[in-house]
């Protein structure tokens, strides 16, 4: 029923339309189209100019009402990069936009037809063609070299001491993976996902049909999902992925964003300038939260992808680090040393990973061991 009431209010918007136009057809031939054209040309001439204040007047009261809802200052020092590109970018286009918009309102109203004015036409200049040819190349292509050389601070090499992490992106929501003690990632085999116990397909045991063999590397690894601890100073280098269709890593805050593609890692680094604390005391907003969300269409969940950023100092980092439990842990309990009694180096279990035992050591077992 409301589909058939929408369709017949747009019928009789057309019909009215229609008629509105053929009276005032009616009108011209009844007052002389010449006359009626010449009171036509002043009405619009005055319109243009009404629509000029009016728009830049609209522009302004949005800029002064909306100000104080944006992002504020960027929350990482490479993000400063970015909104000096920004103001950058807006000034020259905003120039540009000023003159632009004013001259052709303008135009419109001071060079109406009118009798005592003769139009004059000309079909080529070469001089004019140059100029805004040449001028906005020019000042685009300087534009995107300080894009260009910004992109590339951000994509390439990290500081030594960054703190790494891999982000991997999944329908719907986000999973971040930290090295061990060891200081390396472990490797993964997308066929070793496992929903409930090995969401990053962490290769914990041998396979002998695919000839791999389990990489001590990924016993320590900690898998944490939804929050990503980072730590205020410190720059963070990212290890983007998916573990199923294209995501992208959205940064606002720190004013930066990556894709997230199956298969092809992408990388990307910055420095956080201020800790969750801080930001809740500098917005005076006391729920504040860093916040990572999707910014490539991945699903119907699409909406609800979003993952907290806690910025921390090195001390509440450390501390949060020493709560941890390496994942192999938690999707294996009884294979926590912490959690099982100590034993003798004889009976220690030989699908234990080297290293995690409190006395002694073992072997790396197979996968049917593990389960």
């Amino acid at each position: 029923m409301s589909t058939f009431f929408i369709i017949a209010v747009l019928v009789l918007v057309f019909v009215v339309i229609f008629q509105i136009a053929k009276a005032s057809e009616y009108v011209s031939i009844l007052r002389g189209q010449e006359r009626s054209r010449n009171q036509d040309n002043k009405v619009n001439g005055f319109l243009m100019i009404a629509f000029l204040i009016l728009g830049l007047v609209g522009v302004y009261y949005c800029h002064m009402i909306l100000k104080d809802r944006l992002l504020g200052e960027s929350a990482s020092v490479e993000g400063e990069k970015v909104d000096s590109m920004m103001n950058i970018t807006i000034l020259v286009t905003g120039i540009v936009f000023f003159i632009t918009q004013i001259a052709l309102f303008w135009f419109s109203y001071k060079y109406q037809e009118s009798k005592n004015r003769k139009p004059f036409f000309f079909p080529h200049n070469n001089t004019m063609e140059v100029v805004w040819t040449v001028v906005p190349a020019i000042v685009l292509s300087v534009l995107v070299v300080i894009g260009l050389r910004n992109w590339f601070i951000f994509t390439g090499d990290a500081p030594k001491n960054a703190l790494v992490v891999e982000v991997t992106g999944r329908q719907f929501g986000w999973i971040f993976r930290y090295p061990g003690k060891d200081k390396e990632f472990g490797k993964r085999y997308f066929r070793n996902i496992d929903p409930s116990t090995n969401s990053l397909g962490l290769v914990w045991a041998d396979n002998k049909e695919l000839n791999q063999k389990a990489d001590p590397a990924a016993y320590d690894d900690i898998v944490q999902e939804q929050t990503m601890y980072i730590i205020k100073g410190r720059p963070v280098k990212l290890i983007i992925g998916s573990r199923d269709v294209i995501h992208d890593v959205g940064l606002s805050h720190f004013r930066l964003k990556m894709d997230a593609v199956p298969g092809i890692p992408t990388t990307l680094w910055f420095t956080p300038k201020y800790t969750t604390a801080e930001m809740k005391k500098i917005t005076g907003n006391s729920n504040f939260q860093y916040e990572i969300s999707c910014n490539q269409m991945c699903g119907n969940g699409h909406y609800s992808m979003k993952g907290v950023i806690e910025v921390v100092t090195k001390e509440e980092y450390d501390v949060w680090m020493i709560k941890q439990k390496p994942y192999y842990f938690s999707a294996f309990p009884d294979k926590d040393p912490s959690a099982t009694p100590l034993v003798t180096p004889s009976k220690i279990d030989s699908a234990t990973p080297p290293g995690t035992a409190s006395v002694g050591g073992g072997s790396t077992g197979s996968q049917s061991k593990l389960r």
